[in-house]
């Protein structure tokens, strides 16, 4: 055994870097494992994909130190449109409607990354074991023995009180400790770019739902678009081989105008869309957070700020329990942090697969009556409401963190 820590957070990307920085000012040895080299060059998670940072997640940026980092690259939503595409529904969420100056916050994920790896950077109780896969894990009853492989570090051992699986939706620790998972294949794909239109964005984010799935277009830096298109398996591989002239014409005709024209699109990639829910997100010694715990559909941009206030709520019950003398992989910091984490994850699962569902459904009357709900919803404020305030991140019980409040 080479080296003892409180706590090991298996997976460096964003949601695993965030705890270690959410963690970092506590009286805690922390261990990050995480397969790729130290830099946000390399690291996957941290590429030129975008990623929407709800007013929630802002916060919690801001209360862990962060957010002045990752400000400058940052390009507010002040106006969600969502509307389904050849019907006459619409919902419009505008910032100024509830005092703040921004619904969210579009980012590029290599800022994220550079943001989150200078934070760690220099902290004394946090050691990057980089790069280096777990594999295996040993859980006794006092700790948990890592057993890492790679870079010359195969048959390293590393030991902890508390294991945090962050390793995405294929996590290594849920599947070493057999903890389980459901999976719901959507049978679509996103298509990812970022595209460049006509008219200007004006920091207007929108969700146009059409028979193939949403397309999200959200606003970057220099007058840019970051694009999500689910489309069916067939049809994001043939849009994905198209020259530019072509998949701009077909973006064109599924998305409309109101941006104008689309004039350059960027490199296409493409990924399949699954619901991955953990059958056991606790066990003895171990937590998985993020990905690792509930992979959902990207429809409302909501995946990344569900694990941000897991790490945020982990955080929380983690600094209470170094406050009380408790042992951080104890039972009582299991069954605190799922206490307070199963009704968001289950709730927010639930709305992004039921609206997938939902604007997918090609029948007229399910059709017609989405587009009168949407009409509604943008007439009754109580409800528009809690819709905002659920996409903000600003719904139930809300970590310190993400009420601005540093937990050091």
């Amino acid at each position: 055994m080479n080296q003892a820590f409180d706590i090991a957070i298996v997976g460096g990307g964003m949601v695993g870097a965030s705890l270690a920085a959410a963690l970092a000012p506590l009286p805690f040895r922390i261990a990050v494992v995480e397969p790729w080299p130290v830099s946000s060059q390399s690291q996957p998670s941290y590429d030129d994909r975008c990623t929407a940072v709800a007013e929630g997640s802002r916060r919690i940026f801001a209360a862990m130190g962060c957010w002045d980092a990752i400000a400058s690259s940052a390009t507010p939503i002040e106006r969600i449109h969502v509307s389904d595409r050849g019907r006459f529904g619409f919902t419009r969420l505008d910032c100024s409607d509830y005092g703040i100056p921004a619904m969210g916050y579009v980012v590029e994920n290599r800022a994220l990354g550079a943001a989150l790896w200078k934070r760690l950077e220099g902290r004394g109780n946090v050691s990057m074991i980089s790069p280096a896969r777990v594999a295996s894990i040993d859980i006794g009853e006092e700790f948990a023995d890592l057993e890492l492989e790679g870079e010359g570090r195969d048959g390293e051992v590393i030991r902890a009180s508390l294991v945090v699986g962050a390793d995405g939706a294929r996590s290594v620790v849920r599947a070493a400790l057999d903890l389980g998972e459901t999976i719901w294949e959507y049978g679509q794909e996103a298509v990812i770019a970022n595209v460049s239109t006509s008219l200007d964005h004006d920091n207007e984010a929108f969700e146009r739902f059409t028979a193939t799935g949403p397309l999200a277009l959200l606003p970057m830096t220099a007058g840019r678009c970051s694009l999500v298109w689910t489309l069916d398996p067939p049809g994001a591989a043939a849009v994905t081989q198209l020259g530019d002239a072509a998949f701009l014409s077909r973006l064109q005709e599924a998305f409309g105008f109101r941006l104008g024209r689309f004039m350059r699109a960027g490199r296409r990639s493409r990924y399949p869309l699954q619901l991955v829910r953990a059958k056991r997100p606790v066990a003895s010694r171990v937590l998985l957070i993020g990905n690792a715990a509930h992979a959902i559909h990207p429809v409302a941009g909501q995946g990344f700020n569900l694990g941000l206030r897991d790490v945020a709520a982990a955080a929380e019950v983690l600094a209470d329990a170094a406050a009380a003398g408790l042992d951080p992989g104890s039972a009582e910091v299991q069954a605190a942090y799922l206490k307070w984490r199963k009704g968001d994850q289950q709730r927010v699962a639930a709305i992004t697969d039921s609206l997938a569902r939902l604007f997918t459904n090609p029948l007229g009357p399910v059709r017609a009556i989405r587009g009168m709900g949407m009409i509604g919803l943008d007439l009754v404020p109580g409800p528009k409401s809690l819709v905002a305030r659920q996409a903000m991140g600003l719904g139930g019980r809300l970590p310190r963190l993400a009420r601005g409040i540093p937990l050091s």
